[in-house]
């Protein structure tokens, strides 16, 4: 899809569709008055038979009315006179996209920037507006042997928004933005969405040195298992050691702020595979489980999104990549291995490997002298219990960066609740034959996790992000990959430029 500004005159623009917006006292946004003037009252003839009511996110389209030249005008219902919620903008947004996807237009003017978002200004209501776009309009067709079917074929190429000559640098800035998340973000989607037997360590690696050479400000490290061996990286090893697949540890750094100048990292849980190993799954939902690699698809989409927008700021992105297999050579219950750290770990169940494999990518990364340190990992059904799919868990070390995370989850709307890693729960985890076990029992599954991870992560600000309930969702068609928290993690390190570390 592209997107451009225009500040032209509504009424003479040639596009296929006008979509402007109406309230629900039946007074007319700035864009729908304009057109409703050009066509002679049309709209508020509408209005006054009450065929159209203005409520929160309803829709009605008019066609070939006289005085205007675009032929379709696609009238939202933007609710109450007065600064709506963010949340009610991105629904009304979101139903206006959803009618614009059956029609057959190829080019639009959308006029709903004019909206005014309670908190929000006009580069926040025209970036999310581009996400949204590419967020209703994705669809993951790399595997398809045929085409889609007409009714899936997308028809809409490209989207004007719509902003006054004052206000068209803040709607181009949030625009750009939007753009540059979106790419992020439908990277991570169709890294996602990959199956297993095409998206493997290798798969990852091949790709994040593929954005090496895409982007100048980005170079890739790859560690293989015999360089993994002599970092002592046991934890990581016990994992990948059961598939004939190599595991990797794959680095990618964007270098846009001064060399001194400390960066930040970002640390995916990368099995791309998750058969729980000899602690074996159960079959009926295993296919889910070419979404374990979502953390590190969000640190690949992420590390992208930043090269598109180039801050002035430091970022490591870490994909820890392995594939959880059974098999003759594959890590047993009650198994001992030693961390990079030099910590050792009791393996009571094989399918708790995510911690594994980043508890050694928590002690590589102190190697970068970081600012801070994020990991995002689908680490545990627990917090799609707790949580749902609708809030990020954060767990933090620091309470400044917890509020950072949550701040940006607010902002981006890839919203994150903060649960607790009290020293009351480290004792769960403690292991009679090695230093810790790698589960805690049945209470506080999520919280004993990054209790862990905390283990590992005590020379630097961390925080823990589990996406196991927003990372993607597994309903029938609607099934796949989310992106998130590119959102949130995009808009946590562009709030760094500028802050001494």
């Amino acid at each position: 899809m592209r997107y451009a500004t225009s500040s032209a005159q509504i009424t003479k623009s040639r596009v296929q569709a006008l979509i402007v917006g109406i309230y629900q006292d039946g007074s007319l946004s700035a864009a729908a008055e304009a057109v409703n003037t050009a066509t002679q009252g049309r709209i508020q003839a509408v209005i006054k038979r009450q065929d159209f009511k203005g409520k929160k996110a309803q829709t009605m389209l008019l066609q070939d009315l006289d005085g205007i030249r675009a032929p379709r005008i696609l009238l939202v219902g933007l609710g109450k006179t007065e600064p709506m919620k963010p949340e009610s903008y991105l629904a009304i947004a979101t139903a206006a996209i959803a009618q614009l996807k059956g029609l057959n237009a190829r080019k639009v003017l959308y006029c709903l920037t004019d909206t005014e978002v309670e908190g929000r200004d006009l580069a926040w209501v025209a970036m999310k507006t581009v996400e949204q776009f590419e967020d209703a309009t994705y669809q993951y067709l790399t595997m398809k042997g045929t085409k889609p079917a007409a009714d899936r074929q997308l028809k809409l190429a490209q989207v004007d928004l719509y902003a006054s000559r004052e206000h068209l640098t803040a709607c181009k800035k949030g625009m750009q933005q939007g753009t540059a998340l979106s790419i992020g973000k439908r990277a991570a989607k169709d890294l996602g969405n990959a199956p297993s037997n095409v998206c493997t360590p290798s798969f990852l690696a091949d790709a994040a040195r593929q954005l090496a050479k895409d982007y100048p400000s980005v170079k890739t490290q790859v560690l293989n298992e015999k360089q993994m061996e002599k970092l002592g990286m046991g934890a990581f090893l016990s994992v990948s050691k059961g598939s004939v697949e190599p595991g990797k540890m794959i680095t990618m750094h964007y270098r846009g702020g001064n060399p001194r100048q400390k960066p930040h990292v970002i640390i995916g849980k990368g099995i791309t595979f998750d058969t729980g190993g000899i602690s074996l799954k159960p079959g009926s939902g295993m296919w889910e489980m070419i979404y374990d690699m979502c953390g590190a698809a969000s640190v690949f989409g992420t590390m992208q999104a930043i090269a598109e927008l180039n801050p002035e700021i430091n970022v490591v992105g870490i994909m820890a990549a392995a594939e959880n297999m059974p098999s003759g050579n594959a890590s047993k219950p009650g198994d001992i291995v030693k961390t990079m750290s030099g910590q050792t770990v009791e393996i009571l169940n094989t399918d708790a490997e995510g911690r594994l494999v980043l508890c050694d990518a928590l002690t590589y990364a102190d190697k970068f002298n970081p600012a801070s340190v994020i990991d995002i990992a689908t680490l545990t059904g627990a917090c799609v219990i707790a949580l749902g799919s609708h809030a990020t868990a954060v767990f933090a070390n620091d309470d400044d960066l917890a509020q950072e995370v949550i701040d940006a989850g607010n902002l981006s709307h890839d919203r994150a609740w903060r649960l607790p890693i009290w020293e009351d729960y480290q004792s769960q985890i403690n292991s009679a034959f090695a230093d810790m076990q790698n589960i805690g029992g049945r209470e506080a599954g999520s919280i004993t996790a990054a209790c862990f991870l905390a283990r590992f992560a005590k020379k630097y600000r961390w925080a823990h992000l589990d996406i196991a309930g927003t990372g993607f969702k597994w309903a029938g068609m609607k099934k796949g990959s989310t992106g998130r928290p590119v959102g949130l993690l995009t808009q946590y390190l562009l709030a760094q430029e500028g802050k001494k570390s």
